[in-house]
């Protein structure tokens, strides 16, 4: 198998849901994208994903090789896998590369959260689909007198179809189960405001986001933001005084798009990149989510891939984690240095040693910088590639993504 290798992509800047890039929906953030990445080179194939679809759209990565003008006999196919679907997508395109003559994959995904569809209940659009072969004008009838009731309505917000919470609500029992302080989740939060703004003003994103309809920067990171002020808000989740996510400490609702290349040496010759970064190996892992919450699972995929490649915590020089919500950073990595942990839930029974929290997404995470679901993972794998390059060869780095229903996906990456 040929090696494969990560070259950073290109993604819009990442806005407050309902704000900014309201009036668009997700093949308007994406098109952009792929025609600057496209610019650089022709992609053999395309994978791209969104986790909250548009009806209007049954294969977006399809319907985006047209809308952005690609040579439309270039294949593309769609992903999902909740808040790690572009990185799936890497995985993907990986596992691709080297055969049918395919050497350079488009990857990357979009999410539109100021955008939810509404949808009929199944036994009244059946009713309404059957109703419209036989008397087409009774149907529009019966549909302008739609009730509340006839629709599945989002009440609950972001909820898992297995326990009708949100990710929010099993994370408090993430908090709650490993003790997990909000002062410690507001202490991580704060990090990753003060990084993101640093990254800002080193210019380090300047050639990972291209402007949008008049932003050329993530919104979200804030220089104003403290130890105090975030101390100061409610909790969101569990409004009681047990309760300790906030909407400081949590991700937010965000809109955005971004991308990756997937190629091997030879694809990465096209884009006029040296393959300075591999994508040596990943871990996908599930479990039964309760009372520890449902983004556990990078506990258990972390150790397993560390122990595959006979690696302690203090190889990695970079770490890259996901930050849905800081109690669920702080949750994981506190379980996969527990000795007990490792061995009853992930199965290995090796010293990791200490973990390097100094090491930890030196340029900010998703609590600062935003969370449009399907986006992350070509968010943070290019952020990793970018951070690695100039590093010594043989550095390495780990990127780590929950996902909800119980899953984690995790790389590991490569200086060469």
């Amino acid at each position: 198998m040929s090696d494969i290798y990560l070259v950073p992509g290109v993604r819009t800047p990442f806005v407050k849901a309902g704000g900014a890039f309201a009036k668009f929906n997700g093949l308007a953030l994406s098109v952009p994208l792929a025609k600057t990445m496209a610019a650089k080179a022709r992609p053999d194939f395309v994978v791209w994903g969104q986790v909250i679809p548009d009806p209007a759209s049954s294969n977006i990565a399809r319907e985006l090789v047209f809308e952005a003008g690609l040579d439309p006999s270039i294949p593309a196919f769609s992903t999902v896998l909740a808040c790690s679907t572009s990185f799936v997508g890497v995985t993907q395109a990986a596992g691709m590369i080297g055969k049918g003559g395919a050497h350079l994959a488009l990857v990357g995904g979009v999410e539109t959260m100021s955008h939810v569809p509404i949808a009929l209940k199944q036994d009244v659009a059946d009713r309404i689909i059957a109703q419209f072969a036989k008397d087409p004008g009774g149907a529009a009838a019966a549909l302008g007198s739609m009730t509340p009731a006839d629709f599945n309505l989002p009440m609950g917000g972001w909820t898992n179809k297995q326990s009708g919470r949100s990710q929010g609500q099993h994370t408090e029992d993430t908090a709650r189960f490993h003790g997990i302080t909000r002062e410690a989740q507001d202490r991580h939060a704060l990090r990753s405001h003060q990084a993101a703004i640093k990254g800002q003003d080193d210019g380090f994103f300047k050639d990972l986001v291209i402007p949008f309809d008049g932003l050329d920067n993530d919104t979200f990171p804030r220089r104003d933001t403290s130890l105090e002020k975030l101390a100061s808000l409610k909790p969101v989740f569990d409004r009681t005084d047990k309760g300790t996510l906030t909407a400081g400490n949590s991700s937010p609702n965000t809109d955005g798009a971004a991308s990756i290349w997937v190629a091997d040496a030879e694809g990465a010759k096209r884009v006029g990149a040296l393959p300075a970064v591999k994508l040596v190996d990943w871990e996908i892992a599930a479990m039964k989510f309760g009372e520890e919450g449902i983004l556990m699972a990078p506990a258990r995929a972390i150790p397993r891939l560390l122990a595959r490649h006979k690696l302690k915590f203090t190889d990695i020089a970079l770490w890259e984690i996901h930050e849905a919500f800081a109690a669920q950073v702080l949750a994981n990595i506190k379980a996969a240095s527990d000795p007990v942990y490792r061995r009853e839930k992930a199965g290995i029974d090796v010293d990791l040693g200490e973990f390097p929290w100094d090491r930890v997404n030196p340029n900010g995470g998703s609590l600062a910088l935003g969370h449009p679901f399907a986006a992350t993972g070509a968010r943070i794998l290019s952020q990793a590639t970018k951070e690695l390059m100039p590093m010594p060869k043989g550095s390495r780095a780990i990127v780590s993504i929950c996902a909800d229903g119980g899953q984690g996906t995790v790389a590991l990456l490569e200086r060469v």
